[in-house]
């Protein structure tokens, strides 16, 4: 395994070897095999560095998890161009650069007879898929991910890879600095609780979405405690439809309909 973390504070500031290192010592003293790696997954050279080091390192690559990211908050009125370009950078940017390299990776492959199932597991989020307000920057990028996941499970199924992305709901270090949620997600108290909010509690969908048992592509799932639900894509809801070009008075009269519909 190769354990990609720049290890950046929250808003994407700094770098620190020690998280990712962490993981890769926890994965060794467990009897699995982890290297760190320490590119910047927006970085177009240091996606495919990332890709390069599992094929050099293990031979081959298997499964990519997408799972980078920052938060910079602020509600759009007072959001900067600065705030708004890094997380969209680090989060949407850094699940293109290196499911692209993986993709051109696994086409090679696949090219020469190697026609084994592949799996990448993106990380979207209900803050987008939901829409969360002061995280504008964030919640388009997680929505934008949640789709990415899906044209990308049209584009890669040839190649016999599987995309699906996750909207976790644990505590992190993100999340425990997101306003009104830290307080509500912290360690119970009683250890003989169980903790819904532990992160350990998502790796089970991870794990199922990396094997040769996941029977889905192109679906984004909600997982938090001992929860996991299939989130619908954009669907078409209420209609109205002639056949004709509307007038803007007709069509005035028609969504008002509509919208005592919806509204009510």
């Amino acid at each position: 395994m190769v354990v990609n973390d720049l290890g950046g504070a929250n808003d994407g500031s700094g770098e620190d070897a020690a998280p990712a290192q962490q993981v890769v010592n926890e994965i060794i003293a467990m009897g699995g095999e982890a290297i760190a790696n320490f590119d910047n997954v927006a970085d177009w050279e240091g996606a495919q560095r990332m890709i390069n080091a599992a094929v050099e390192t293990f031979g081959d690559l298997d499964i990519l998890v997408n799972n980078a990211g920052i938060l910079r908050d602020r509600v759009l009125v007072n959001m900067t161009e600065a705030e708004w370009d890094s997380v969209i950078a680090v989060h949407l940017k850094g699940h293109f650069a290196p499911s692209r390299w993986a993709a051109a990776y696994w086409r090679e492959q696949f090219k020469a007879g190697v026609t084994k199932q592949r799996h990448i597991v993106h990380t979207s989020s209900t803050s987008g898929l939901f829409s969360n307000p002061g995280q504008s920057n964030y919640g388009a990028a997680k929505t934008g991910i949640a789709t990415f996941s899906q044209i990308l499970a049209k584009e890669l199924i040839r190649y016999n890879v599987k995309s699906n992305s996750i909207a976790p709901g644990a505590r992190t270090r993100l999340t425990l600095a997101t306003p009104g949620l830290g307080d509500r997600i912290g360690v119970p108290t009683d250890a003989a609780k169980f903790d819904e909010w532990d992160p350990a509690n998502i790796s089970p969908l991870v794990c199922y979405l990396s094997s040769e048992a996941c029977e889905f592509t192109g679906e984004t799932f909600y997982v938090a405690g001992g929860e996991v639900t299939r989130i619908r894509s954009w669907e078409r809801a209420e209609t109205v439809n002639q056949n004709d070009r509307w007038q803007v008075s007709e069509l005035t009269k028609a969504l008002k309909t509509m919208a005592a519909e919806v509204n009510k």
